[in-house]
């Protein structure tokens, strides 16, 4: 499923294609900015969006096998929730 999929299955259930677009784009950008501000987006029963931090690390390029530096960086992270865990069984 895509966001295409998405904005038609809204749009069945709600309101017209254009304002379930609308929508959707307006509850992602909400996530994307509350991640950015390092808060965390819990959905009751569905699950959490967090930010994760990764440390620098070594690494080694696959093609020459020499080592390289991989700087630090933060990364999103979802956890499911229970009530999505046990729908997906």
């Amino acid at each position: 499923m895509n966001k295409d999929d998405i904005v038609n299955e809204v749009a069945k259930s709600t309101c017209s294609k254009v304002e379930a677009g609308n929508a959707v784009n307006a509850f992602l950008e909400a996530i994307k900015k509350s991640l950015k501000k390092g808060n965390k987006v819990t959905l009751v029963g569905f699950g959490t969006f967090s930010v994760s931090k990764r440390s620098a690390r070594t690494g080694r390029n696959p093609q020459t096998g020499k080592p390289i530096k991989i700087a630090a960086k933060k990364v999103p992270k979802f956890t499911a929730g229970k009530a999505l865990k046990d729908a997906v069984k």
